[in-house]
């Protein structure tokens, strides 16, 4: 009976093969970078109203509603004269079913910049801070990001207030799959501060002369390209006679 022989590899043959069979189990492509679950989409602001809401008798706190005129079939609000501007809610006095919407918690907005939802790391809240009431989005988690101040009343006042935006800052429609959602955004495109920030760390910065590029000759249509162009012959040394 024939003997069987197996051809004998060279030992660092063999030692390449043995890093690359330890490696190969555990070896995986590069995660994809996931994409926003929700996208934004831009509403008509004039049919929207920030309201701080007063909650309890003392007045003393307030909370976020949004208002919404859906059809204008009758008023929604009532928005006074003045700053700070008091609000009538005339959509408390009547069943306003298909004419207005209000979203008055977490469930109805939440904030996202850009890209960003933010819902679950940023809180809106409704504070007082000296004779004004800011609208404040507050990280709800270490390392989400500042607090940032999205609106305020101008002024303080008995009642319902209502709350200009700072710049910047704007209502969009939560969307999925190209569908709206009952659900709205407090946005902003960029983190507040981020482009004044880089704006000021160049404002100091002595002007740096720009660089000159040496101008593009364009060579002749008749004039073979460099690639195309022969090769002179070497030169030949002069021999002694």
């Amino acid at each position: 009976m024939n003997a069987v022989t197996f051809p004998v590899l060279p030992r660092a043959g063999l030692a390449a093969l043995t890093v690359l069979a330890t490696a190969l189990p555990f070896a995986s492509p590069a995660p994809a970078r996931a994409s926003a679950l929700f996208a934004a989409a831009e509403v008509d602001q004039q049919n929207f109203l920030l309201v701080a809401a007063p909650v309890g008798t003392s007045g003393e706190r307030a909370q976020l509603n949004i208002y919404e005129q859906l059809k204008p079939v009758r008023p929604c609000f009532e928005v006074g004269e003045g700053t700070p501007a008091t609000v009538n809610p005339l959509l408390a006095t009547f069943d306003f079913t298909g004419i207005c919407s209000r979203y008055i918690d977490a469930n109805g907005y939440s904030v996202r910049v850009g890209g960003q939802d933010l819902a679950t790391s940023y809180r809106l809240m409704v504070t007082r801070s000296g004779g004004d009431m800011l609208l404040l989005a507050f990280p709800t988690k270490a390392g989400a990001g500042p607090e940032m101040v999205v609106a305020r009343t101008r002024g303080s006042a008995p009642g319902f207030l209502k709350l200009q935006l700072e710049p910047g800052w704007r209502l969009m429609r939560r969307q999925f799959g190209g569908r709206n959602l009952g659900h709205l955004y407090v946005y902003a495109d960029s983190w507040p501060g981020t482009a004044a920030t880089a704006a000021e760390s160049t404002r100091d910065e002595p002007a740096q002369p720009a660089a000159v590029e040496p101008a593009a000759v364009e060579p002749a249509k008749d004039a073979p390209s460099a690639a195309q162009q022969p090769l002179a012959p070497p030169a030949i040394p002069a021999t002694k006679l």
